[in-house]
């Protein structure tokens, strides 16, 4: 069976990119988004720093998330002079309104390194194990686990 690309399916990653191009059009927005949210987080006051985040645009409207209910109001009584301030930004000139949403904004999840020592006598233990075991697959198993161990450096 081969992989053939089809006539008029297949597209260069610069047609993808380019000005018209069908990735283009997201990039924008993307990049638009990411200078509202600049933009925003530069003028917020500082207890609302991190609070707020930019969701998307769409008809016109931008949408701005938060994470508490009071944020929401605040971001309420403020909405036209938020509003004209985005307003300056290239690209949104025409906004026409705010969507404000209660959401949680939750950051990217970074599991904690917590490294693993296996001591000598352990590793020893394993070793022993290896020898006395017949299994070839299980032997190799237990010995790649013993090299892990720390090494003793008494003479």
């Amino acid at each position: 069976m081969s992989i053939k690309a089809k006539a008029g399916r297949a597209q260069s990653a610069a047609n993808l990119f380019s000005h018209r191009g069908s990735l283009a059009p997201l990039i924008r927005t993307a990049q638009l988004l990411a200078e509202a949210q600049q933009h925003l987080d530069a003028h917020l006051p500082e207890e609302l720093q991190g609070h707020v985040a930019v969701g998307g645009y769409q008809d016109g409207r931008l949408t701005l998330m938060t994470d508490r209910a009071v944020w929401l109001t605040w971001l309420r009584f403020e909405q036209r002079r938020l509003l004209s301030l985005l307003q300056q930004i290239r690209g949104l000139e025409t906004l026409q309104g705010l969507q404000l949403k209660v959401r949680p904004i939750r950051p990217l999840y970074q599991p904690v390194h917590q490294p693993r020592h296996l001591p000598a006598e352990a590793a020893e233990q394993l070793r022993l194990c290896a020898s006395d075991t017949s299994d070839r697959n299980l032997r190799q198993a237990l010995e790649r686990l013993a090299s892990h161990g720390e090494q003793d450096n008494d003479p």
